[in-house]
């Protein structure tokens, strides 16, 4: 690389980081998302804030609503850091009914919220009423409404369940490894139903979780309960995993005893779904970070990303097992295309370089399927390596790549080669298989790419696999690189866009 290295501690040096698709803060420090709901005309985005300094302290819940969870208005905020403690995660319902008995006489969106007020000794479960639209809220006067004496009993979110009409609470009863299971008639008083675990993977903390039920490609109905842990990810600090299974309005039973991720990547955490959707939809938003560094990324002034918001549903896959399926959802009005092409040929040994913007968000959407014949033939040097890259580039020599190993059957992403953040913990490198058999020809795989100036959002195999991670490259993106190892490939499409930015933020 020639010519000066960017100064990281100076916000001006990263202006082409901050995202304009995504949802960042104005300054501060964002986490978990909180009391997603949909209130009938606007969704609302409740989130962990420090509004003080770049890093997690004197948490309270930062706000931001829109029309169509892309184009985001900032708040003021919703739920204030008090004596009383943290405002830490929880949710936001809607009370139609009135089974609170707290909006009588009072006449539009019920909105509760139910969140963990945390202290260095005890963490307990609050409620609080909005009477003007979620714009600020009032304290229950008895609260709290559930308090078990733990210092480590948190993030509640609760759904009606209209067969034992009640409202579910489940939360993290984090010390014990578990997931605990409360019902309540009227939002205020709470008994203990279930608990779920320890299950999954080994960890130390259970945090966030959510239950909802999520349709399937059918239209049935299943059960899913995330739960987000850390440290304890196989990739290191934070993960969300889920379970499928069902739920009577006390237990949740998983189907099976396996191990399911939302991503291959490690940069989604914290998972949470928007309540009273239309139609019942199922969508969902993470917390773009990793306990392992977020506070100490290259961005002085801001730190946090929230993912794109992801329609969900359920698939069964060759081999009879339920996976979650994630697309980005709401992105079409944004788009701008750059480039479209379709059934043009990449020679082995080749490389295409097409020239990118250097600023806003780029979406790619690529089909393509391989020429070599199965199994693989051994050259006398050992087996012949038949790999496709697809890697964004500049001319300091950064690259961020992803790629398909066709013998292998899988997926790579390699953020390893981009220099503008450096931490021990920062992994570069992340893969996961491709289930061949849900394509007609098992050479072919498909991927759908965002990325948009530190987040970037991987997507394939029909929207089974994701990867979620930050980038931190010294000089913008201003090319992408195609190219093929040992055989041709076909290229069935290539759609390239721009993506109009969304927030009103400091970026180029």
């Amino acid at each position: 690389m020639t010519g000066k290295k960017p100064d990281l501690r100076s916000p001006d040096s990263l202006d082409f980081l901050r995202p304009g698709i995504h949802f960042t803060p104005v300054a501060g420090f964002m986490n978990d998302p909180n009391g997603l709901v949909f209130d009938g005309t606007q969704y609302h985005l409740y989130y962990q804030h420090n509004p003080k300094a770049a890093y997690s302290a004197e948490i309270c819940w930062g706000h931001a609503t829109s029309h169509d969870l892309l184009s985001w208005k900032d708040q003021p905020i919703a739920l204030h850091n008090t004596p009383e403690g943290q405002a830490f995660s929880g949710c936001a319902l809607l009370d139609t009914e009135n089974t609170s008995g707290l909006f009588d006489g009072f006449d539009g969106p019920n909105i509760v919220a139910l969140y963990t007020r945390s202290l260095p000794t005890r963490q307990s479960q609050y409620l609080a009423v909005s009477h003007d639209d979620g714009q600020s809220f009032t304290s229950y006067e008895s609260n709290p409404v559930l308090d078990i004496g733990s210092p480590d009993f948190r993030d509640p979110q609760v759904l009606w369940h209209e067969p034992s009409a009640q409202w579910v609470m489940v939360i993290a009863e984090v010390d014990r490894h578990r997931i605990g299971f409360y019902g309540s008639t009227n939002l205020i008083d709470w008994t203990v139903l279930s608990h779920f675990g320890p299950a999954g993977l080994p960890t130390v903390n259970y945090e966030c979780p959510n239950l909802i039920e999520i349709r399937d490609e059918g239209g049935k109905r299943r059960w899913v309960l995330f739960v987000s842990i850390n440290p304890g990810s196989p990739m290191g600090g934070s993960v969300t995993q889920y379970f499928i299974g069902n739920f009577d309005g006390r237990a949740f039973t998983p189907c099976d005893g396996i191990l399911r991720l939302t991503d291959f990547a490690k940069d989604a955490y914290a998972l949470q779904v928007w309540s009273n959707m239309p139609d019942d939809e199922a969508v969902s938003i993470a917390w773009m970070g990793n306990w392992q560094y977020c506070q100490e990324l290259p961005t002085p002034d801001w730190r946090g990303v929230m993912t794109l918001p992801r329609t969900m549903s359920i698939r069964q896959d060759t081999h009879g097992y339920p996976r979650l399926v994630q697309v980005p959802r709401g992105l079409e009005p944004f788009r701008q295309s750059l480039l479209s092409e379709s059934a043009f040929s990449l020679n082995e040994a080749s490389r295409r370089e097409i020239g990118l913007p250097e600023s806003g968000a780029i979406e790619l959407v690529i089909r393509l399927t391989a020429a070599m014949p199965r199994p693989v033939e051994h050259g006398p040097v050992g087996p012949t390596i038949n790999r496709f890259e697809l890697a964004f580039a500049n001319a300091g020599g950064e690259r961020l790549s992803v790629g398909y190993d066709v013998p292998s059957s899988q997926i790579w992403l390699d953020r390893s080669k981009l220099r503008g953040f450096d931490h021990a913990f920062f992994t570069g490198r992340f893969s996961a298989p491709v289930d061949t058999t849900l394509y007609p020809d098992r050479r072919t795989l498909d991927l759908h790419l965002i990325l948009d100036g530190c987040a970037f959002e991987l997507y394939a195999n029909q929207y089974l696999e994701t990867a979620t991670a930050l980038v931190y490259p010294e000089q913008p993106f201003d090319r992408l690189y195609l190219s093929a190892e040992g055989t041709d490939f076909l290229i069935e499409a290539l759609e390239i866009n721009t993506l109009d930015k969304t927030m009103e933020r400091a970026t180029l």
